[in-house]
């Protein structure tokens, strides 16, 4: 059972946050939340998200699994504007949700949930660089390299006390560096790992709006970015797996 009412935007932020890696999943309802844990179909990239009750204006549920189309309902949340409510409903045992925003009310059937992948369970990786970045920067670094490349590499040098983000393509290269005055904070351990900027421009969209990123690196490890939305009612964690880097 789901009956909760949410700012629009509040809403759209959260579907956008998930769709930038996935088009279904299965979303759990609790007392408390939302939330989903998902992998993409490539196998490269995960979610773990998780939206409080305190996100909504109201909320009510009851522990259950949805099949969500994400698709389709960030398609839906796109009629709302600034300062609409989205309305949401499911009774017990129900196959269709029925949601209102800015005057339209449709009824959206789900997916069946065993056609949905299963929850990945959460890796244990040692990442021991961090550093906390703002979305903003840290997007614009993302889009300046995908001008002229596929892959970046992102890394840590401890004796410069700098987080840098490096794409080479055939004949360009882009280097950026952030010292540590730019940064809300960094852990000087020696890192790198090259990634594809096909995901991570899909990532840096939503992260963009995050005051701050936290960013965990290895090397040749995956690369985990947390944030918080809903203004800290809600959280995301992106977990990018590496592209090997030819000698």
């Amino acid at each position: 059972m789901l009956k909760a009412t949410i700012d629009a935007e509040i809403f759209r932020e959260a579907i956008d946050a998930i769709s930038a890696l996935i088009p279904e999943c299965r979303l759990h309802t609790a007392e408390d939340s939302i939330s989903t844990r998902a992998v993409d179909t490539a196998n490269v990239a995960m979610i773990a998200f998780t939206l409080k009750k305190e996100a909504f204006d109201t909320f009510k549920a009851t522990k259950s699994e949805l099949g969500v189309d994400i698709s389709k309902m960030k398609n839906i949340f796109n009629m709302g504007g600034k300062g609409d409510l989205i309305s949401l409903e499911l009774a017990d045992n129900a196959q269709k949700m029925a949601v209102s925003v800015h005057g339209y009310h449709y009824s959206i059937t789900l997916l069946d949930t065993n056609t949905i992948r299963k929850d990945p369970n959460s890796p244990t990786i040692n990442l021991p660089g961090k550093v906390v970045i703002s979305g903003e920067d840290l997007n614009n670094a993302i889009k300046a390299a995908a001008v002229i490349s596929d892959k970046i590499a992102l890394g840590i040098n401890p004796k410069d006390q700098t987080f840098y983000m490096v794409a080479e393509g055939d004949t360009d290269h882009i280097l950026r560096e952030f010292g540590k005055d730019e940064l809300k904070s960094l852990t000087p351990v020696e890192t790198r790992s090259l990634f594809s900027l096909d995901y991570l421009r899909d990532m840096g969209k939503v992260m963009s709006r995050a005051p701050e990123v936290e960013v965990c690196l290895g090397v040749d490890h995956p690369v985990r970015f947390s944030f918080d939305i809903a203004g800290g009612n809600g959280h995301v964690e992106y977990l990018l797996a590496p592209r090997i880097e030819a000698d």
